[in-house]
């Protein structure tokens, strides 16, 4: 199994790009919550050890990294709202995100290296795409991990104030908890109304009240 590794990074800097962010966001199918992005520049001589796309590490392991980038690296996260999803659409606001993180960076970066296959169109940098960039570039899946870990964080405590829905343990996802709590309790403000579930939840009850 293959691990992340710095040559990206190292094959842009050889280009004359000094400063270059990984960015990469999480948050695109759940249905309630916003979709969170973050951009992380890492220092070459303090890279944490076992960085790796964050689906394949332990929560725990997660959280420790998390709290070490934020020492070693120049780290911004943001986020697009439920309302910016509706308005726009999950590929839209997660772009809108992607961007924002990129501005947020301490130091203005001169290349970005972006998870997927799209470039963020607002996005004012030389960059390049990576397909499943999160297990191949350093700086990639460090994003990965801080917008995971930052996103599962932020929606504990929305679940504090909405607790039927199991988002401290499914992050907004549509677990049968989450599901059960949908059809018992309703649509919160935090629900993606665009999405299909929801909107059909809703759509039956404007039929029912009408």
């Amino acid at each position: 199994m293959t691990k992340p590794d710095f040559s990206f990074e190292e094959a842009a800097q050889q280009r004359g790009f000094a400063l270059v962010a990984g960015v990469d966001e999480v948050g695109r199918g759940p249905l309630a919550g916003p979709v969170v992005a973050a951009a992380v520049i890492l220092d070459p001589d303090q890279i944490p050890d076992g960085l790796n796309d964050s689906k394949k590490l332990t929560a725990k392991r997660r959280d420790a990294l998390y709290n070490t980038l934020l020492q070693v690296a120049d780290v911004s996260i943001a986020e697009a709202t439920v309302a910016e999803i509706d308005t726009h659409n999950i590929l839209r606001a997660s772009h809108i995100a992607m961007v924002r993180a990129v501005s947020g960076l301490s130091q203005q970066a001169d290349y970005a290296l972006i998870d997927g296959n799209m470039v963020p169109r607002d996005l004012a940098l030389s960059s390049e795409t990576i397909i499943k960039g999160d297990a191949r570039s350093l700086s990639i899946a460090a994003a990965s991990i801080v917008a995971k870990v930052w996103r599962d964080r932020h929606m504990v405590t929305l679940a504090q104030q909405h607790p039927h829905y199991g988002w401290e343990k499914n992050a907004g996802y549509p677990t049968a908890q989450h599901k059960l709590g949908l059809e018992q309790f309703g649509v919160t403000p935090h629900h993606r109304r665009s999405f299909k579930p929801i909107h059909n939840i809703l759509y039956q009850a404007e039929n029912l009240s009408d």
